[in-house]
């Protein structure tokens, strides 16, 4: 059957703050020139959401994607002030989206070659529960501030699993597992034992090792091509893949996705770059990208290989970057190098 005619997937789309406008905007018109497979029921969030609701994260928003279960959205601000959470956080909550993937590929030559590794991250649970508090000190309110995580043996248990199954599903090899239970035994202890335990039922298939934290920041600078996929508890996720951002060329690079059992949502992994808004410059390879592993996550892995191929031709053969990229085109003229390129290979 042709791509043009299958039925369209309803999802929700989030255009975001700042440059985010800019770059679904830019990821739209390559998803049209795929045959359009998705539906789109366009929903407010972030800035947006606050100015539309009062709420940066507005409820018929959730009802959009409680019923899609399945969003593409640009990047989001959270409210300075006014007793917001992050909106990120939130919508993780909300679907429990327990499961952060976040690969990375060299697609421009650059300091790093041949970069391949898949970050995947606990995405609930850890510091962010976000237990925070303080205690007053004689007239210090402030005095001492206390910061409590929180792991369950499930829910390691759960990301574990997720892990595992990835790689069997996309021909990876090794997980390492990172953690730092020389010190914080408990918390990321029992991630290292509830990956072990989980890691008996992949013997064979999926070999797995461990390192601590600081050592493993060091080596993906040293040696980041002994790693396969990573393994890694919520804060060192989150600090990790902006570092393996940075070995293929930077957070316009990186695609995000948030998956849970009952929705998924996915994301650049770059934040909304008021700087930039409005000036048509930014990168939108890290949504497109996003959007690929959409397609991946549908069964579509036909259009999202289209998508990536397409991409890497135009960096590469074409020459087509954005500024980051010490390029000159423009958002839109990135995208329309993107859609030219897949409508030569149809």
């Amino acid at each position: 059957m042709e791509n043009g005619a299958r039925e369209q997937i309803p999802a929700t789309l989030i255009p975001g703050d700042g440059i985010g406008p800019e770059v679904v905007d830019a990821t739209v018109r390559v998803l049209e020139a795929l045959g359009a497979p998705f539906a789109w029921d366009i929903r407010r969030a972030g800035m947006a959401g606050v100015e539309y609701s009062g709420d940066p994260l507005p409820q018929d928003t959730l009802d959009s994607i409680g019923r899609t279960g399945l969003a593409l959205k640009g990047p989001l601000t959270t409210p300075v002030g006014g007793g917001f959470r992050s909106v990120n956080v939130r919508l993780r909550e909300a679907f429990n989206l327990y499961a952060n993937v976040r690969p990375a590929r060299t697609l421009v030559p650059g300091r790093f070659e041949n970069i391949d590794l898949v970050l995947v991250r606990e995405n609930v649970g850890g510091f962010y529960v976000a237990h925070d508090y303080y205690i007053p000190v004689g007239d210090d309110p402030h005095a001492v501030a206390v910061s409590t995580g929180t792991n369950t043996r499930d829910a390691c248990r759960r990301i574990a699993r997720f892990a595992f199954e990835y790689a069997v599903r996309n021909g990876r090899k090794k997980i390492t597992v990172v953690h730092k239970a020389n010190i914080l035994k408990a918390l990321t202890g029992i991630f290292l034992e509830a990956a072990r335990e989980v890691a008996r039922d992949y013997a064979g298939r999926v070999d797995m090792d461990d390192i601590i934290v600081d050592a493993c920041a060091m080596q993906l600078v040293l040696n980041p091509w002994r790693f396969d996929m990573l393994l890694c508890t919520n804060l060192f996720g989150d600090i990790l893949s902006d570092q393996i951002a940075g070995l293929v060329g930077g957070l316009g690079m990186a695609p995000g996705a948030n998956i849970g059992d009952q929705a998924a949502i996915f994301e650049a992994v770059h934040g909304s770059a008021p700087d930039i808004a409005g000036k048509g410059i930014a990168n939108p390879i890290s949504l497109m990208l996003a959007a690929g592993l959409m397609l991946d996550h549908v069964g579509r892995q036909d259009l999202a290989t289209r998508l990536r191929t397409a991409i890497e031709l135009t960096l590469v053969q074409d020459q087509v970057k954005t500024g980051d990229l010490h390029g000159t085109a423009t958002t839109l003229q990135f995208a329309d190098a993107v859609v030219k390129r897949i409508a030569s290979a149809s």
